[in-house]
Formats: C-alpha cells, sequence, structure tokens
C-alpha cells in the first residue's frame, strides 16, 4: 500500500515541459510545478476516468479488507481518516484537528473536527472516532489490527475530545491513523454495501473486478479545493499495456504503474504527463516462508539473497526506474533507515557456499509469481532462475493467475512475489511486515528479540538512541530474514494533461492514493 507531480501549460513559462522531464528522468529526479503554475483555483467539474492496476473481483469496500490501490483509491473517496500524511511526509489533521501526547507518549489526547457529516446527515463525533478505532482491534482480520495492536484503552473526554492509552510509549502514534484501513464511519455501522462516510464522493456503482463509480456530493465539501469532479469512474485494467494504450488515446485520464520499459515512449506523448518519484515507491521482493522447508534453514535463505542479480533486474525489466533494495522494506531515503548495512551484492559463489553449507543438496525451489503481483515480476522471476543457475541452485519458475493472487498465494506459498507498499515511519514498516505477531508477517519469521527491539524503538524518545534501536532491527532482518527484496520501484503514474492538481508524494502514488479527491480538470 508507499509517491508525484503533475506538469500543465501556462503562459509565463517557456520551457518545454516534455524536455524538462526528460531530463529529470535521466537524472533521476521527481519533477513537481506547483499548483499555482496550473490554474488559479481548481474548477470543478468532468467524470475523471481512472484506469488501475491494483484489485480484483473479490474487493470489498469494507475497508478492513483492503490490501491494493484500487481499494485504496475508492476508500479515500468515501471516507476520510483522522490524519493524513502531507506532501513534505509528515503527518497532518484530516477529521483529527489536533493532538497531544503526555509525557512518556503512552497517553494521547485527540480533539476532532466540529461540524463534519456522513452522507447520511449524522455528524461526526467522538463515539464514531471509538467505534471506528475499534473496528481493528481485538477479534479481526483487519490489516490495521497490528498497527492499532498497542492501543489499551479508549475513552471519550467531551463529545468532540478522544483520550487514547497505550500498553507502552509511542511516538508515531498519529501516523498509525493515516493508514487505509483506519476510516471513520458512523457509530454502530455495518452495512458496507451502502457506504456512510465523510469523504468528497458517494457510492453510484460497485463492480468489483470492473469498475467502481462515485459521485461528488451535493454541497461544499469539507476540505477547501478538494473532491472536485462531479464523478469519478475507476476502471480496472490490469494489464499494463491495455491500460497505456487507454491513457494514449485518452479513453482515461489517469493511470497507475506505467511500465518502465516503455514510460520513455510514453513521456514523448504529446497528450500525457507522466509523474515520476525516485526511490520511495513499491518494494519489489520474492519472500519465502520460514516455517516452510527448505527455507526453515537460514544458509538456504542466504544462498537466495546472494544469489540474485538485483542490478541486472533493475536495468533490463525497469530499465533503472528503480533503487536496489538491501532485503527489508525500508527504503534508503527512510529516516531511521539503517545506513551502516552493506549492500548485498550478487555474488554467485557466497550463494553456493551457503547452499552447500546447508546440506540440501537435492532441495527443490518454485517460486509462485504473477503480474497481479506486481508488473515485472515473471520477467524479473526468469532473471532471478537464470542468475541462481551460477551457483548451482535450480529454480523453477511458476507462473499464477493474478485474479485472486493476495488470497490465493500470498501469505500461503513457500516462496512467492510479493510487493510492499511504502509506509509513512520505519516502525510501521517493521511492525506490519516483520513482527511475530505481525497478520501480514509474509516471510512468517519470528524473533522475540527482533520484537522487543521494535517496540522498544517505538517509545524511545531520544533520537540517536532509536536510530540505533531501528538499525539494530534492520540488521536482523537482513541478515536472517526471509525477504529478498530487490529493488524499490520508482512511483510513474500518467495522467491528460488537462489534469490538474497533482503533486509529488512521500507516501503513495496517485497523491497518496487521492488523485480523485485533490484533482480537477483545466
Amino acid at each position: 500500500m508507499a509517491d508525484n507531480g503533475n506538469r500543465s501549460s501556462t503562459s509565463g513559462l517557456t520551457i518545454n515541459r516534455r524536455e524538462l522531464m526528460a531530463a529529470a528522468s535521466v537524472l533521476g529526479l521527481g519533477i513537481h510545478m506547483p499548483s499555482a503554475f496550473a490554474a488559479d483555483t481548481p474548477k470543478k467539474g468532468g467524470t475523471f476516468r481512472l484506469g488501475m492496476e491494483g484489485g480484483s473481483a473479490s474487493d470489498s469496500l469494507d475497508p478492513r479488507t483492503y490490501a491494493d490501490s484500487i481499494p485504496i483509491s475508492y476508500g479515500w473517496q468515501l471516507w476520510n481518516g483522522l490524519t493524513e500524511v502531507d506532501q513534505d511526509g509528515n503527518v497532518a489533521g484530516e477529521l483529527a484537528e489536533s493532538w497531544e501526547a503526555k509525557p512518556g507518549a503512552v497517553t494521547w489526547v485527540f480533539n476532532l473536527r466540529k461540524g463534519i457529516t456522513f452522507t447520511s446527515g449524522k455528524t461526526f463525533d467522538a463515539d464514531d472516532a471509538i467505534y471506528s478505532l475499534n473496528l481493528h482491534r481485538g477479534e479481526t482480520k483487519s490489516g490495521a489490527k497490528d498497527l492499532l495492536s498497542p492501543i489499551k484503552e479508549l475513552k471519550k473526554l467531551s463529545p468532540n475530545q478522544i483520550e487514547i492509552t497505550l500498553a507502552s510509549g509511542d511516538a508515531d502514534l498519529p501516523y498509525a491513523f493515516a493508514d487505509y484501513h483506519v476510516l471513520m464511519v458512523p457509530n454502530g455501522f455495518t452495512d458496507w454495501s451502502k457506504p456512510d462516510g465523510t469523504g468528497a464522493y458517494t457510492l453510484e456503482s460497485f463492480e468489483p473486478g470492473v469498475r467502481v463509480i462515485t459521485k461528488r456530493k451535493s454541497g461544499a465539501y469539507w476540505k477547501p479545493n478538494r473532491g472536485n469532479f462531479d464523478s469519478v469512474e475507476l476502471r480496472y485494467i490490469l494489464d499494463v499495456s491495455a491500460r497505456t494504450q487507454a491513457l494514449l488515446s485518452g479513453q482515461i485520464d489517469g493511470a497507475n504503474r506505467l511500465d518502465a520499459r516503455t514510460v520513455g515512449l510514453v513521456m514523448k506523448a504529446p497528450t500525457v504527463n507522466v509523474v515520476r518519484t525516485k526511490g520511495t515507491g513499491n518494494r519489489f521482493a520474492f519472500v519465502a516462508r520460514c516455517v516452510d522447508d527448505p527455507y526453515t534453514n537460514n544458509d538456504i535463505r542466504l544462498a537466495l539473497k546472494y544469489g540474485i542479480d538485483r542490478q541486472k533486474i533493475i536495468d533490463t525489466v525497469y530499465k533503472g526506474y528503480a533503487t536496489m533494495g538491501n532485503d527489508t522494506t525500508v527504503a534508503p531515503s527512510a529516516k531511521y533507515a539503517a545506513k551502516d548495512i552493506p549492500q548485498r551484492a550478487y555474488d554467485p559463489e557466497k550463494a553456493a557456499f551457503h547452499f552447500k553449507k546447508a546440506g540440501m543438496a537435492n532441495a527443490k525451489f518454485e517460486l509462485q509469481v504473477s503480474e497481479g503481483a506486481f508488473s515485472g515480476a515473471t520477467d524479473a522471476a526468469v532473471l532471478y532462475q537464470e542468475a541462481l543457475k551460477k551457483a548451482g541452485i535450480s529454480l523453477d519458475v511458476k507462473r499464477v493467475s493474478g485474479d485472486g493472487y493476495w488470497s490465493n498465494v500470498w501469505l500461503k506459498a513457500p516462496f512467492c512475489a510479493v510487493y510492499w507498499g511504502g509506509r509513512p515511519t520505519v516502525g510501521q514498516q517493521l511492525s506490519q511486515t516483520f513482527l511475530s505477531t505481525a497478520n501480514w508477517n509474509d516471510t512468517a519469521w519470528k524473533r522475540p528479540d527482533f520484537d522487543k527491539l521494535v517496540i522498544e524503538a517505538s517509545a524511545e524518545l531520544d533520537d540517536a538512541k532509536r536510530a540505533k534501536l531501528y538499525e539494530e532491527a534492520q540488521r536482523m532482518i537482513v541478515d536472517d530474514g526471509g525477504m529478498v527484496c530487490f529493488a524499490i520501484g520508482d512511483y510513474l503514474d500518467g495522467y491528460g494533461k488537462k489534469v490538474m492538481g497533482t503533486a509529488p508524494h512521500p507516501h503513495y502514488d496517485m497523491c497518496d492514493q487521492r488523485i480523485a479527491e485533490k484533482g480537477w480538470f483545466a
């Protein structure tokens, strides 16, 4: 779940913008033209047609189930959270206007905005916030359960104020409430087929796997200059070639996850703007479950890590539109990213050494991949297969369907492809992906000493001490974990030239998946 900018024509700007984009691409820069260049003020009107990868026929309106880009996108159209991540990567208020932590960051008080109404007309209040947070606590399969598990008690202080008590201090708690699962609904709400949110749009049609249509609410949206389109039609276009062609031909106004192998040609199209954000995109990985043989043996895991030619995959599959990964989901640009852990390079001799040391000469390796996991997964797996041969390791690549991949393969197959979107803090990234108790611990890697480090780091208010704890935790994953994270892709979005209001974002692509809320037509 991650991370962009928009170009426009303006009479006062004489530089050729396509030339600027091409130059920035060569230099590895994301491009952002301030919205003032795009238009003085956002305009209302029009149907915004989005073509996206990142969903399936099994998608639900219940935000507890969201696991990919399409649900995240329509979720933000219908609902809001307590907080959001701003353009600088900082946490900002959404339905919570302010908050304060008491010494030790164990007890927090959140002040809620007044006068915000749901689609049904009900006014948002403390009871709604508490109910919404509780949807992700206790007996639930919510993807945010791990994020909110530190909450010990929720208390209503007034109609617009809640107190949150944690089991231990967490200086980053407000970031947890920006998670795309943690959307605010009315107290007692259960009928997800009839969304009742505070977002800019209401649901018109929901056909998972086909399209989702929303309509702008009558009256002014509570966020100034947002929610500008009359309607949004979000189309499932899972094939990247079809999605790109639809964008180039004007059948859609926006597309996510452009193919790095062809994006250079797309950049030259006179009708399209390409938005690139470098080094903060999806983490592309192959994950081995540490509870399934032969991956229970760390020498096997190390052989798989040394046996992948990361740079060749980046150059061949992603045409340089990616940063090398180092077997964790933490991006090198992130605050608290470990700076002293050497980048693991392709070394077939070391791979062969660890494979021999494991004493499993007859071990069989099957890697399940699908373009439904991420674009380029199949080609990356084939290059991985070739690289491992030089270490004397045979890898079978099994191509599987993208439809239902996240429910049928991920978290089940012993070795499979996966992408992880960015998280706004290193603590969240480590907690959701690697904690022993994490529902989404897709490597099933469990180390109590690692858990202790992450929990201790989240409560540590001294910045230097916190950085040291997080570095030690990352080193454990690199040395012992089951993730082969080989690349961090650049976010590559495409928009018709009349689409305004986009900007680079350090969290996710498509304006933090809020382009439907933030954008407008020139």
